[in-house]
């Protein structure tokens, strides 16, 4: 950020790391609590089939708007250089481009919706009456997707700008008022699952309300609407390079964990149980790293549009700094109280033990990937977007090798290790193309 008095970029302090960092961190505990909420007042409707229909539906929703999260980063990064190279009016245009961008996808999947949910349930077939309460549920939910993408885009433009409290605001807001409306109309007025899709409609909306007002400092200017510069031919042809970029990546990344989870089935239901259960230290190690990743991607956006190669160098390192230590904390936690984690998560004996048997890997998890996490928000920043798709295509290459290796060898235990392989070669991999960001910041 430039700081207002001076004219002049605001030093890069550990201060100024935790700042951006610590809100996202707060952020991310909110999510699942409000999956927790959800699943808790359809619980009180005393059947299964509520609950089961408001997981499928928002596991189906989840999975197409997680599609789109290309918007969030792309629109961080670019931002964010927009910002470090003194082009207010390209930030504040940047931000109508996601919201135009928002607005058409929310709109194409709503014109879509019968084709999309047809073949989501068929991937994941479910019994009658819980297939007909999900899909009362999704015929109300998709009328928010305009709102819910476009979000991705507010929230990647409030990061850039370091503006990450207003992110959480922006988090609690929602969250808050989505379990307050999931309680009034689902144990106040019995609307059912009807009520919690209509809850989540009502915040989705009202969060994209707040959200713009957050931002409204970018509609003081004429930058936001000029059309000469919105639709101008070589940013338009950017900004889709990058955005299709980190698509590529991010689905070969989900590919790797799909397809863990999809190896891990064949060892039976109680090891597949247990790598479920393990699986959510690794979603804790991520809400962890998140923030610093996001301290990343902000400071080293602004300095690669500052052009300045010594400050992309010192916000790299700083916040992995702060991503090494969150690592080794995330660590020592998992070793003392892994056990119990466990054993909050999962009831049965079978899957507790197996769980305990394969705990050493989540140990291992933070300080092996730590590295990973931390690039691709250097990359993400830098909108290194091509280097993250290439150095992901070796990354699962080199995970699909070692699978086919390790799992004959070691069963269960050679699926976690080429699990963590995947972590190392996505680090080594990205840090072997870092020089060339900086390179880029010093031309």
């Amino acid at each position: 950020m430039t700081d207002t008095a001076t004219g002049t970029a605001a030093p890069l302090t550990h201060r100024r790391v935790l700042n951006i960092a610590i809100p996202i961190v707060l952020s991310n505990v909110t999510v699942p609590i409000l999956g927790a909420v959800d699943t808790g007042v359809v619980g009180q409707m005393g059947t299964a089939a509520p609950i089961g229909a408001v997981g499928l539906g928002a596991t189906i929703l989840t999975a197409i708007y997680w599609v789109f999260g290309f918007l969030r980063m792309g629109t961080t990064g670019l931002t964010g250089q927009a910002i470090g190279a003194g082009d207010r009016a390209e930030a504040a245009a940047l931000l109508t481009r996601a919201l135009l961008i928002g607005t058409v996808a929310g709109a194409v999947l709503i014109g879509l919706q019968l084709p999309l949910f047809a073949a989501a349930f068929a991937v994941s077939p479910a019994s009658p009456e819980v297939e007909a309460l999900a899909r009362d549920y999704l015929r109300i939910r998709i009328w928010s997707a305009p709102a819910a993408i476009a979000l991705y885009g507010i929230t990647g433009w409030l990061i850039a700008q370091e503006r990450t409290r207003a992110v959480l605001l922006l988090q609690l807001w929602m969250n808050g008022l989505n379990i307050l409306l999931d309680m009034w109309f689902v144990l106040g007025l019995g609307w059912g699952v009807r009520g919690v899709a209509i809850a989540t409609f009502a915040a989705e909306w009202s969060g994209l309300a707040l959200g713009l007002w957050a931002c409204r400092a970018a509609f003081a200017g004429p930058g936001w609407r000029d059309p000469r510069r919105l639709f101008a031919r070589d940013r338009l042809r950017h900004m889709a390079s990058v955005n299709s970029d980190i698509l590529i990546r991010s689905l070969l990344l989900q590919a790797i964990f799909v397809s863990f989870m999809l190896v891990g089935a064949g060892f039976g239901d109680v090891t597949l149980a247990a790598n479920q259960v393990l699986m959510q230290f690794l979603g804790i190690t991520a809400y962890a790293l998140d923030g610093f990743a996001f301290a990343a991607e902000a400071m080293v956006a602004q300095a690669l549009g500052a052009r300045d190669p010594a400050r992309l160098r010192r916000a790299a390192v700083m916040t992995s700094l702060w991503g090494a230590f969150s690592s080794v904390a995330l660590a020592s936690a998992f070793a003392l109280a892994g056990g119990a984690i466990i054993d909050l998560m999962a009831r049965a004996a079978d899957v507790r033990a197996e769980a305990r048997l394969f705990l050493p890997w989540m140990v291992a998890a933070p300080l092996v990937g730590w590295v990973s996490w931390m690039l691709d928000g250097i990359f993400i920043g830098a909108t290194a977007a091509r280097d993250m798709r290439n150095m992901m295509l070796v990354s699962a290459a080199i995970y699909a090798a070692a699978v086919a290796a390790l799992v004959p060898a070691f069963g269960n235990h050679g699926l976690w290790l080429a699990l963590l392989v995947s972590f190392v070669a996505r680090g080594a991999t990205l840090a072997v193309r870092y020089p060339a960001i900086e390179a880029r910041a010093a031309r």
